[in-house]
Protein backbone atom coordinates (compact mmCIF):
# COMPACT_ATOMS: atom_id res chain seq x y z
CA UNK A 1 0.00 0.00 0.00
CA UNK A 2 1.43 3.43 -0.85
CA UNK A 3 2.55 5.55 2.06
CA UNK A 4 0.86 8.58 0.48
CA UNK A 5 -2.68 7.60 -0.40
CA UNK A 6 -4.30 10.64 -2.10
CA UNK A 7 -7.57 9.80 -0.36
CA UNK A 8 -6.03 10.34 3.08
CA UNK A 9 -3.41 12.98 2.38
CA UNK A 10 -4.99 15.34 4.91
CA UNK A 11 -6.89 14.02 7.89
CA UNK A 12 -7.65 17.44 9.38
CA UNK A 13 -10.10 19.62 7.42
CA UNK A 14 -8.64 22.98 6.48
CA UNK A 15 -10.33 26.23 5.50
CA UNK A 16 -8.29 27.33 2.50
CA UNK A 17 -8.84 26.68 -1.21
CA UNK A 18 -8.05 23.55 -3.17
CA UNK A 19 -4.53 23.70 -4.58
CA UNK A 20 -3.16 21.62 -7.48
CA UNK A 21 0.04 19.69 -6.80
CA UNK A 22 1.94 20.60 -9.96
CA UNK A 23 4.90 18.96 -11.69
CA UNK A 24 7.04 21.91 -12.85
CA UNK A 25 8.72 19.86 -15.57
CA UNK A 26 5.44 19.23 -17.41
CA UNK A 27 2.79 21.42 -15.80
CA UNK A 28 0.78 18.27 -15.05
CA UNK A 29 -1.36 18.08 -11.93
CA UNK A 30 -0.27 15.23 -9.66
CA UNK A 31 -3.08 15.64 -7.17
CA UNK A 32 -4.87 18.22 -5.06
CA UNK A 33 -4.37 19.42 -1.51
CA UNK A 34 -6.41 21.78 0.61
CA UNK A 35 -4.50 24.79 1.84
CA UNK A 36 -4.73 26.19 5.32
CA UNK A 37 -6.11 29.61 6.12
CA UNK A 38 -4.86 31.83 8.91
CA UNK A 39 -7.79 30.81 11.12
CA UNK A 40 -6.65 27.18 11.02
CA UNK A 41 -3.52 27.93 13.04
CA UNK A 42 -5.18 28.51 16.40
CA UNK A 43 -7.09 25.18 16.65
CA UNK A 44 -4.06 23.26 15.37
CA UNK A 45 -1.77 24.90 17.93
CA UNK A 46 -4.34 24.32 20.67
CA UNK A 47 -4.62 20.61 19.82
CA UNK A 48 -0.84 20.31 19.62
CA UNK A 49 -0.41 21.98 22.98
CA UNK A 50 -2.92 19.66 24.62
CA UNK A 51 -1.22 16.56 23.21
CA UNK A 52 2.30 17.77 24.00
CA UNK A 53 1.89 17.67 27.77
CA UNK A 54 1.49 13.89 27.75
CA UNK A 55 4.19 13.40 25.08
CA UNK A 56 6.70 15.27 27.26
CA UNK A 57 6.08 12.73 30.06
CA UNK A 58 6.64 9.73 27.78
CA UNK A 59 9.90 7.90 28.64
CA UNK A 60 12.79 8.97 26.47
CA UNK A 61 13.23 5.53 24.93
CA UNK A 62 9.66 5.60 23.64
CA UNK A 63 10.20 8.91 21.86
CA UNK A 64 13.52 7.64 20.54
CA UNK A 65 11.81 4.53 19.20
CA UNK A 66 9.33 6.61 17.20
CA UNK A 67 12.18 8.61 15.68
CA UNK A 68 14.18 5.51 14.80
CA UNK A 69 11.17 3.92 13.12
CA UNK A 70 10.59 7.13 11.18
CA UNK A 71 14.18 7.00 9.94
CA UNK A 72 13.70 3.41 8.83
CA UNK A 73 10.48 4.33 7.02
CA UNK A 74 12.20 6.97 4.91
CA UNK A 75 14.41 4.15 3.63
CA UNK A 76 11.58 1.62 3.33
CA UNK A 77 9.45 4.00 1.25
CA UNK A 78 12.37 5.55 -0.64
CA UNK A 79 11.12 4.64 -4.11
CA UNK A 80 7.72 6.26 -3.58
CA UNK A 81 9.08 9.32 -1.81
CA UNK A 82 11.87 9.77 -4.37
CA UNK A 83 9.30 10.04 -7.13
CA UNK A 84 7.38 12.70 -5.23
CA UNK A 85 10.52 14.75 -4.61
CA UNK A 86 11.57 14.47 -8.26
CA UNK A 87 8.19 15.32 -9.71
CA UNK A 88 6.89 17.89 -7.22
CA UNK A 89 10.11 19.86 -6.60
CA UNK A 90 11.90 19.31 -9.93
CA UNK A 91 14.84 17.49 -8.34
CA UNK A 92 17.06 15.06 -10.16
CA UNK A 93 16.91 11.55 -8.62
CA UNK A 94 20.34 11.89 -7.00
CA UNK A 95 19.25 15.01 -5.17
CA UNK A 96 16.07 13.25 -4.06
CA UNK A 97 18.13 10.34 -2.75
CA UNK A 98 20.31 12.79 -0.82
CA UNK A 99 17.22 14.32 0.78
CA UNK A 100 15.96 10.88 1.79
CA UNK A 101 19.35 9.95 3.24
CA UNK A 102 19.54 13.15 5.25
CA UNK A 103 15.94 12.77 6.43
CA UNK A 104 16.69 9.32 7.82
CA UNK A 105 19.88 10.54 9.46
CA UNK A 106 18.07 13.50 11.01
CA UNK A 107 15.62 11.06 12.60
CA UNK A 108 18.40 8.82 13.90
CA UNK A 109 20.34 11.77 15.33
CA UNK A 110 17.14 13.14 16.87
CA UNK A 111 16.48 9.77 18.49
CA UNK A 112 19.81 10.13 20.29
CA UNK A 113 18.75 13.56 21.59
CA UNK A 114 15.93 12.01 23.61
CA UNK A 115 18.41 10.46 26.06
CA UNK A 116 20.91 13.29 26.23
CA UNK A 117 21.78 14.47 29.76
CA UNK A 118 19.01 16.83 30.73
CA UNK A 119 20.91 19.32 32.89
CA UNK A 120 23.61 20.03 35.47
CA UNK A 121 23.97 19.89 39.24
CA UNK A 122 25.02 23.34 40.48
CA UNK A 123 26.84 24.50 43.58
CA UNK A 124 24.69 26.52 45.99
CA UNK A 125 25.23 28.90 48.89
CA UNK A 126 22.27 27.35 50.71
CA UNK A 127 21.82 23.81 52.10
CA UNK A 128 19.91 22.50 49.13
CA UNK A 129 20.14 20.54 45.90
CA UNK A 130 20.43 22.98 43.00
CA UNK A 131 20.24 21.85 39.40
CA UNK A 132 19.21 22.83 35.89
CA UNK A 133 17.04 20.76 33.60
CA UNK A 134 16.18 21.15 29.96
CA UNK A 135 12.43 21.01 29.34
CA UNK A 136 10.49 21.06 26.07
CA UNK A 137 9.35 24.49 24.91
CA UNK A 138 5.87 23.11 24.12
CA UNK A 139 4.79 23.71 20.53
CA UNK A 140 7.35 24.48 17.81
CA UNK A 141 6.24 26.25 14.65
CA UNK A 142 8.20 25.20 11.55
CA UNK A 143 8.05 27.16 8.30
CA UNK A 144 9.85 25.40 5.44
CA UNK A 145 10.57 26.38 1.79
CA UNK A 146 10.31 24.55 -1.54
CA UNK A 147 13.90 24.00 -2.58
CA UNK A 148 14.95 21.07 -0.37
CA UNK A 149 11.51 20.47 1.09
CA UNK A 150 12.07 17.22 2.95
CA UNK A 151 15.40 18.17 4.52
CA UNK A 152 14.34 21.68 5.47
CA UNK A 153 11.25 20.37 7.25
CA UNK A 154 12.63 17.25 8.94
CA UNK A 155 15.70 18.91 10.42
CA UNK A 156 13.42 20.94 12.70
CA UNK A 157 10.50 18.52 13.04
CA UNK A 158 12.57 15.50 14.12
CA UNK A 159 14.59 17.06 16.97
CA UNK A 160 11.61 19.06 18.21
CA UNK A 161 9.54 15.88 18.54
CA UNK A 162 12.38 13.88 20.06
CA UNK A 163 12.82 16.47 22.80
CA UNK A 164 9.18 16.23 23.82
CA UNK A 165 7.57 19.00 21.80
CA UNK A 166 4.63 19.07 19.43
CA UNK A 167 5.01 20.68 15.98
CA UNK A 168 2.90 22.78 13.66
CA UNK A 169 4.53 22.60 10.22
CA UNK A 170 3.76 25.03 7.39
CA UNK A 171 5.37 23.80 4.18
CA UNK A 172 5.48 25.82 0.98
CA UNK A 173 2.29 25.06 -1.00
CA UNK A 174 4.41 24.23 -4.06
CA UNK A 175 5.92 21.28 -2.19
CA UNK A 176 3.10 20.48 0.22
CA UNK A 177 3.47 16.73 -0.29
CA UNK A 178 7.21 16.05 -0.09
CA UNK A 179 7.78 18.92 2.37
CA UNK A 180 4.83 18.26 4.65
CA UNK A 181 2.32 15.49 4.05
CA UNK A 182 5.07 12.91 3.52
CA UNK A 183 6.39 13.67 7.00
CA UNK A 184 2.92 13.34 8.50
CA UNK A 185 2.48 9.94 6.81
CA UNK A 186 5.89 8.68 7.95
CA UNK A 187 5.41 9.72 11.56
CA UNK A 188 1.88 8.32 11.69
CA UNK A 189 3.18 4.95 10.51
CA UNK A 190 6.09 5.23 12.97
CA UNK A 191 3.60 5.44 15.85
CA UNK A 192 3.67 9.14 16.71
CA UNK A 193 0.55 9.85 18.79
CA UNK A 194 -2.21 11.91 17.21
CA UNK A 195 -2.16 15.72 17.30
CA UNK A 196 1.61 16.02 17.84
CA UNK A 197 2.37 16.93 14.21
CA UNK A 198 0.05 19.22 12.28
CA UNK A 199 0.78 19.97 8.61
CA UNK A 200 -0.79 23.20 7.33
CA UNK A 201 0.42 24.14 3.85
CA UNK A 202 -0.33 27.74 3.05
CA UNK A 203 0.89 31.18 2.09
CA UNK A 204 2.47 34.04 3.96
CA UNK A 205 -0.68 34.86 5.91
CA UNK A 206 -0.67 31.36 7.42
CA UNK A 207 2.97 31.74 8.39
CA UNK A 208 2.24 35.13 9.96
CA UNK A 209 -0.57 33.60 12.02
CA UNK A 210 1.75 30.82 13.18
CA UNK A 211 4.40 33.30 14.28
CA UNK A 212 1.82 35.40 16.14
CA UNK A 213 -0.01 32.55 17.90
CA UNK A 214 0.65 32.74 21.67
CA UNK A 215 0.52 28.95 21.99
CA UNK A 216 3.67 28.60 19.82
CA UNK A 217 6.70 29.91 21.75
CA UNK A 218 9.42 28.94 19.23
CA UNK A 219 9.56 29.43 15.46
CA UNK A 220 12.00 27.63 13.17
CA UNK A 221 12.03 29.42 9.82
CA UNK A 222 13.95 28.65 6.65
CA UNK A 223 13.49 30.96 3.68
CA UNK A 224 14.47 34.25 2.13
CA UNK A 225 16.14 37.03 4.07
CA UNK A 226 13.25 39.41 3.34
CA UNK A 227 10.69 36.97 4.74
CA UNK A 228 13.01 36.13 7.63
CA UNK A 229 13.18 39.77 8.66
CA UNK A 230 9.38 39.86 8.85
CA UNK A 231 9.32 36.65 10.89
CA UNK A 232 12.00 37.96 13.24
CA UNK A 233 10.24 41.28 13.73
CA UNK A 234 6.92 39.61 14.50
CA UNK A 235 8.53 37.10 16.83
CA UNK A 236 10.24 39.94 18.70
CA UNK A 237 6.94 41.75 19.17
CA UNK A 238 5.41 38.56 20.54
CA UNK A 239 8.43 37.85 22.76
CA UNK A 240 9.23 34.46 21.32
CA UNK A 241 12.37 32.85 19.93
CA UNK A 242 12.83 32.71 16.18
CA UNK A 243 15.58 30.57 14.66
CA UNK A 244 16.20 31.96 11.19
CA UNK A 245 18.07 30.21 8.37
CA UNK A 246 18.00 32.67 5.49
CA UNK A 247 19.54 33.48 2.13
CA UNK A 248 23.11 33.60 0.97
CA UNK A 249 25.47 34.66 -1.79
CA UNK A 250 28.35 32.36 -0.97
CA UNK A 251 31.82 32.75 -2.42
CA UNK A 252 34.16 30.10 -3.79
CA UNK A 253 37.76 31.38 -3.70
CA UNK A 254 40.15 29.70 -6.11
CA UNK A 255 43.75 30.48 -5.14
CA UNK A 256 46.65 30.60 -7.58
CA UNK A 257 47.91 27.11 -6.69
CA UNK A 258 44.54 25.40 -7.29
CA UNK A 259 44.34 22.35 -9.55
CA UNK A 260 41.91 23.38 -12.30
CA UNK A 261 41.47 19.79 -13.42
CA UNK A 262 39.84 19.11 -10.05
CA UNK A 263 38.19 22.41 -9.28
CA UNK A 264 35.88 22.83 -12.30
CA UNK A 265 33.64 19.93 -11.27
CA UNK A 266 33.50 21.30 -7.75
CA UNK A 267 32.72 24.80 -8.99
CA UNK A 268 29.99 23.66 -11.36
CA UNK A 269 28.31 21.58 -8.65
CA UNK A 270 28.36 24.54 -6.27
CA UNK A 271 26.50 26.79 -8.72
CA UNK A 272 24.31 24.40 -10.71
CA UNK A 273 23.20 21.70 -8.23
CA UNK A 274 19.38 21.67 -8.09
CA UNK A 275 19.29 24.52 -10.60
CA UNK A 276 21.04 26.81 -8.08
CA UNK A 277 17.95 26.77 -5.88
CA UNK A 278 19.93 26.20 -2.67
CA UNK A 279 20.69 28.77 0.02
CA UNK A 280 24.36 27.67 0.05
CA UNK A 281 24.75 27.84 -3.74
CA UNK A 282 28.07 29.26 -4.95
CA UNK A 283 26.91 32.68 -6.07
CA UNK A 284 30.34 34.28 -6.52
CA UNK A 285 33.41 32.66 -8.09
CA UNK A 286 36.53 34.57 -7.03
CA UNK A 287 39.46 33.33 -9.08
CA UNK A 288 43.11 34.33 -8.98
CA UNK A 289 44.03 36.41 -12.01
CA UNK A 290 46.62 33.87 -13.18
CA UNK A 291 43.88 31.23 -13.58
CA UNK A 292 40.97 33.47 -14.45
CA UNK A 293 40.75 33.16 -18.25
CA UNK A 294 41.21 29.40 -18.29
CA UNK A 295 38.77 29.00 -15.40
CA UNK A 296 36.06 30.94 -17.23
CA UNK A 297 36.62 28.97 -20.43
CA UNK A 298 36.53 25.59 -18.67
CA UNK A 299 33.55 26.42 -16.44
CA UNK A 300 31.62 27.59 -19.51
CA UNK A 301 32.48 24.36 -21.32
CA UNK A 302 31.28 22.36 -18.32
CA UNK A 303 28.04 24.36 -18.22
CA UNK A 304 27.44 23.77 -21.94
CA UNK A 305 27.97 20.03 -21.47
CA UNK A 306 25.26 19.62 -18.81
CA UNK A 307 21.88 18.19 -19.78
CA UNK A 308 18.78 20.10 -18.70
CA UNK A 309 15.35 18.50 -18.81
CA UNK A 310 12.61 16.51 -17.12
CA UNK A 311 14.31 14.57 -14.28
CA UNK A 312 11.47 12.06 -14.03
CA UNK A 313 11.65 10.95 -17.64
CA UNK A 314 15.28 11.49 -18.67
CA UNK A 315 18.74 11.33 -17.18
CA UNK A 316 19.67 14.99 -16.74
CA UNK A 317 21.94 17.14 -14.61
CA UNK A 318 19.48 19.98 -14.04
CA UNK A 319 15.70 19.89 -13.80
CA UNK A 320 13.16 22.73 -14.03
CA UNK A 321 13.01 25.95 -12.06
CA UNK A 322 10.19 25.69 -9.53
CA UNK A 323 7.82 28.11 -11.31
CA UNK A 324 7.54 30.97 -13.77
CA UNK A 325 7.96 33.73 -11.22
CA UNK A 326 11.30 32.34 -10.05
CA UNK A 327 12.48 31.84 -13.64
CA UNK A 328 11.58 35.45 -14.49
CA UNK A 329 13.63 36.66 -11.52
CA UNK A 330 16.65 34.60 -12.60
CA UNK A 331 16.50 35.68 -16.22
CA UNK A 332 15.94 39.29 -15.24
CA UNK A 333 19.12 39.28 -13.13
CA UNK A 334 21.10 37.72 -15.98
CA UNK A 335 19.85 40.30 -18.49
CA UNK A 336 20.52 43.14 -16.06
CA UNK A 337 24.03 41.79 -15.53
CA UNK A 338 24.90 41.67 -19.22
CA UNK A 339 23.43 45.14 -19.64
CA UNK A 340 25.76 46.38 -16.91
CA UNK A 341 28.85 44.98 -18.63
CA UNK A 342 29.18 41.32 -17.63
CA UNK A 343 30.00 38.92 -20.46
CA UNK A 344 27.68 35.96 -21.06
CA UNK A 345 29.89 32.97 -21.88
CA UNK A 346 27.42 30.12 -21.34
CA UNK A 347 23.68 29.72 -20.90
CA UNK A 348 21.39 32.65 -20.38
CA UNK A 349 18.56 30.93 -22.25
CA UNK A 350 15.58 28.82 -21.28
CA UNK A 351 12.80 26.71 -22.73
CA UNK A 352 9.70 26.68 -20.58
CA UNK A 353 11.00 26.30 -16.99
CA UNK A 354 14.30 24.72 -18.05
CA UNK A 355 17.08 27.29 -17.60
CA UNK A 356 20.51 26.58 -19.03
CA UNK A 357 23.43 26.70 -16.57
CA UNK A 358 24.87 30.16 -17.02
CA UNK A 359 28.36 31.61 -16.65
CA UNK A 360 28.99 35.37 -16.47
CA UNK A 361 32.55 36.65 -16.83
CA UNK A 362 33.80 40.08 -15.83
CA UNK A 363 31.53 40.34 -12.80
CA UNK A 364 32.00 43.33 -10.54
CA UNK A 365 30.09 45.43 -8.03
CA UNK A 366 27.75 46.64 -10.80
CA UNK A 367 26.69 43.08 -11.74
CA UNK A 368 23.31 42.30 -10.17
CA UNK A 369 23.78 38.52 -10.47
CA UNK A 370 27.03 38.90 -8.52
CA UNK A 371 25.80 41.20 -5.75
CA UNK A 372 22.37 39.61 -5.19
CA UNK A 373 21.17 36.11 -4.36
CA UNK A 374 19.98 34.70 -7.71
CA UNK A 375 18.56 31.36 -6.54
CA UNK A 376 19.16 29.98 -9.99
CA UNK A 377 21.92 28.22 -12.01
CA UNK A 378 24.11 31.28 -12.56
CA UNK A 379 27.87 31.47 -11.92
CA UNK A 380 29.35 35.01 -11.94
CA UNK A 381 33.16 34.96 -12.09
CA UNK A 382 35.49 37.73 -10.88
CA UNK A 383 39.27 37.87 -10.67
CA UNK A 384 41.50 38.95 -7.79
CA UNK A 385 45.22 39.63 -7.46
CA UNK A 386 46.06 39.02 -3.80
CA UNK A 387 44.72 37.10 -0.82
CA UNK A 388 43.88 40.41 0.83
CA UNK A 389 41.72 41.34 -2.16
CA UNK A 390 40.04 37.93 -2.15
CA UNK A 391 39.20 38.25 1.54
CA UNK A 392 37.81 41.74 1.01
CA UNK A 393 35.66 40.65 -1.94
CA UNK A 394 34.33 37.58 -0.10
CA UNK A 395 33.45 39.70 2.93
CA UNK A 396 31.64 42.39 0.95
CA UNK A 397 27.87 42.08 0.95
CA UNK A 398 25.16 41.46 3.51
CA UNK A 399 25.32 37.64 3.70
CA UNK A 400 27.44 35.24 5.73
CA UNK A 401 26.33 31.68 5.10
CA UNK A 402 28.92 29.43 3.43
CA UNK A 403 32.43 29.75 2.00
CA UNK A 404 34.61 27.49 -0.13
CA UNK A 405 38.37 27.87 -0.62
CA UNK A 406 40.37 25.79 -3.10
CA UNK A 407 44.14 25.53 -2.65
CA UNK A 408 46.88 22.91 -2.53
CA UNK A 409 47.93 24.38 0.83
CA UNK A 410 45.14 23.57 3.30
CA UNK A 411 46.77 25.57 6.09
CA UNK A 412 46.81 28.61 3.85
CA UNK A 413 43.15 28.03 3.12
CA UNK A 414 42.30 27.86 6.82
CA UNK A 415 44.25 31.05 7.46
CA UNK A 416 42.30 32.86 4.73
CA UNK A 417 39.01 31.51 6.07
CA UNK A 418 39.74 33.08 9.47
CA UNK A 419 39.51 36.51 7.80
CA UNK A 420 36.09 35.94 6.24
CA UNK A 421 33.08 35.78 8.61
CA UNK A 422 30.64 33.02 7.62
CA UNK A 423 28.67 30.37 9.46
CA UNK A 424 30.18 27.54 7.37
CA UNK A 425 33.50 27.09 5.58
CA UNK A 426 34.84 24.25 3.43
CA UNK A 427 38.49 23.97 2.40
CA UNK A 428 38.92 22.26 -0.99
CA UNK A 429 35.20 21.91 -1.50
CA UNK A 430 32.33 23.97 -2.82
CA UNK A 431 29.75 25.72 -0.66
CA UNK A 432 26.80 23.25 -0.75
CA UNK A 433 27.20 20.71 2.06
CA UNK A 434 24.88 19.36 4.74
CA UNK A 435 25.13 16.61 7.37
CA UNK A 436 22.72 15.75 10.16
CA UNK A 437 25.53 15.68 12.74
CA UNK A 438 26.92 19.12 11.85
CA UNK A 439 25.81 22.55 13.04
CA UNK A 440 24.24 24.59 10.28
CA UNK A 441 23.46 28.29 10.00
CA UNK A 442 24.68 31.64 8.83
CA UNK A 443 25.38 35.06 10.24
CA UNK A 444 24.35 38.60 9.30
CA UNK A 445 21.66 38.55 6.59
CA UNK A 446 22.01 34.76 6.33
CA UNK A 447 20.40 34.09 9.69
CA UNK A 448 20.79 33.93 13.43
CA UNK A 449 23.62 31.43 13.67
CA UNK A 450 23.92 27.64 13.89
CA UNK A 451 20.68 26.02 14.99
CA UNK A 452 21.00 22.46 13.73
CA UNK A 453 23.12 19.59 15.01
CA UNK A 454 23.12 18.12 18.53
CA UNK A 455 23.85 20.99 20.91
CA UNK A 456 22.22 23.56 18.63
CA UNK A 457 19.00 21.53 18.58
CA UNK A 458 18.99 21.35 22.37
CA UNK A 459 19.32 25.11 22.52
CA UNK A 460 16.66 25.64 19.87
CA UNK A 461 13.88 23.41 21.14
CA UNK A 462 14.22 23.34 24.94
CA UNK A 463 14.20 25.82 27.79
CA UNK A 464 16.52 25.67 30.82
CA UNK A 465 14.71 25.44 34.17
CA UNK A 466 16.49 26.02 37.50
CA UNK A 467 15.24 23.85 40.36
CA UNK A 468 16.23 23.71 44.03
CA UNK A 469 15.21 21.17 46.67
CA UNK A 470 15.55 21.53 50.46
CA UNK A 471 14.98 18.92 53.11
CA UNK A 472 13.32 21.49 55.41
CA UNK A 473 11.37 24.66 54.75
CA UNK A 474 13.63 27.69 54.44
CA UNK A 475 13.43 30.38 57.15
CA UNK A 476 13.93 34.12 56.67
CA UNK A 477 14.39 37.20 58.94
CA UNK A 478 10.67 38.13 58.77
Amino acid sequence: MPLLDPKIWQSRPLSGPEYPVTEPATGDTLGTVTLAAAEDIRPAAQAARAAQAEWARVPHFVRAGVLRRAGDLFAAHAEELREWIVRESGSIPGKADFELHVAAQECYEAAALASRPAGQVLPSEAPRLSYTRRVPVGVVGVIAPFNAPLILSIRSVAPALALGNAVVLKPDPRTAVCGGLALAAVFAEAGLPDELLHVLPGGAEVGAALVADPQVPVISFTGSTAAGRAVGESAGRHLKRAHLELGGNSALIVLADADLDAVISTAAWGSFFHQGQICMTTGRHLVHESLYEEYVERLAAKADSLAVGDPHRAQVHLGPIIDGAQLAKIHGLVEASTASGARLVAGGTHEDLFYRPTVLAGADDATPAYTEEVFGPVAPVRSFATADEAAALATTGPYGLSLGIVTRDSARGLDLAERIPTGIVHINDQTVNDEAVAPFGGIAASGTGARFGGEANLEAFTDVRWTTVRGDVATYPF
